[in-house]
């Protein structure tokens, strides 16, 4: 069965130290590539594939903006959102639908509850129910929505694999990341998610980021305006607090995250960290991409550290910090 990287092409790259105890050890793979692609730094096996779930959400918005649509800022920053379902995303996610006269019904994400507890408790007392607008990805697929209307496409069926606007995503990946798609499979949200070597999406994140005009599919520009957009408004990308939101608003780096512990972050001359944590923790993620940006010093320790505290990291027992989750390269 084909798969991801192994335990024996992995290495340890944190651990969760616990009273002077290692609790937990955290092994992966991380990559960082430098703006014209190359390789500068890495560990484990960043040419084992992995499917990078939320983190493909920059490449499949610019095959949502090849189409033609328009999406500047708050509504090209809410087409790359994991969101928490607050009011604020719920809205931002309607004024994309209403755009196209789209109503919540024409989703075709997955539903789920809000995890903003405002708006779980607005839900509750409404006698409401999970409902795919608090869908962490819902705004990727009203954006979706806009794209087929654009293109007149058919918008009941935008997340079958032989779909137009699928079939866009797909060759704009395989121009962004060099590679052709081998594997995929459905997305927690019901869109396709495609395997790639962490390498070749380090690779295609630093291309999107430094393409001008002659780029394909309008990516020059349509990239322009998706990272201005995640840089004004990072709340919009994730929810307050979040790691990649405090990246962004800290770093003024481009920052997102993907379930099962892959997490990326792009520096604005291109240079680019992918990471895999084997195990899916999403935790430990954050820090190991961060840790790898100072080995090639795109970061310092010192910005590091003073970002750290921010990032969930601490262990606590009986309400008091005990320990850390830490790097160990």
């Amino acid at each position: 069965m084909a798969g991801t990287g192994t335990v024996a092409t992995s290495e340890e790259l944190a651990v969760l130290v616990r009273n002077d105890f290692i609790e937990s050890r955290h092994a992966g793979s991380v990559v960082v590539v430098d703006p014209t692609g190359t390789v500068s730094f890495s560990k484990g096996d960043p040419d084992a594939e992995v499917f990078p779930r939320s983190a493909m959400k920059l490449f499949q918005a610019m095959g949502i903006m090849s189409t033609g649509i328009e999406l500047m800022g708050t509504h090209a920053a809410i087409a790359t959102a994991s969101h928490n379902g607050s009011a604020d995303h719920v809205a931002l996610v309607r004024e994309v639908l209403s755009r196209g006269e789209f109503m919540d019904g024409d989703l075709r994400c997955a539903s789920e509850w809000p995890i903003d507890k405002a708006m779980l408790k607005q839900v509750y007392l409404a006698n409401g129910g999970p409902e795919p607008i608090y869908h962490c990805c819902s705004g990727k697929h009203a954006a979706m929505l806009l794209a087929c209307l654009e293109q007149d496409w058919p918008t009941s069926t935008y997340l079958d694999p032989t779909h137009p606007l699928q079939l866009r995503i797909r060759d704009v990946i395989e121009y962004l990341t060099g590679e052709t798609i081998t594997h995929s499979a459905v997305d927690g949200c019901g869109a396709p998610v495609h395997a790639m070597p962490l390498t070749a999406l380090a690779r295609g994140v630093a291309k999107l980021i430094t393409s001008d005009d002659s780029a394909p599919f309008n990516i020059g520009s349509s990239s322009t305006a998706l990272t201005s957009a995640m840089l004004a408004t990072p709340w919009v990308v994730g929810a307050p607090g979040e790691p990649d939101t405090v990246i962004m608003e800290e770093l003024g780096f481009i920052a997102k995250s993907g379930y099962e512990g892959v997490f990326l972050i792009a520096t604005p001359d291109g240079t680019t960290v992918a990471t895999k944590i084997l195990d899916g923790n999403l935790r430990t993620a954050p820090i190991v991409a961060l840790q790898a940006l100072v080995r090639v010093g795109a970061l310092s320790q010192a910005q590091m550290d003073a970002l750290v505290p921010r990032l969930h990291t601490e262990v606590y027992g009986g309400g008091n910090v005990v320990g850390e989750l830490r790097t160990t390269f």
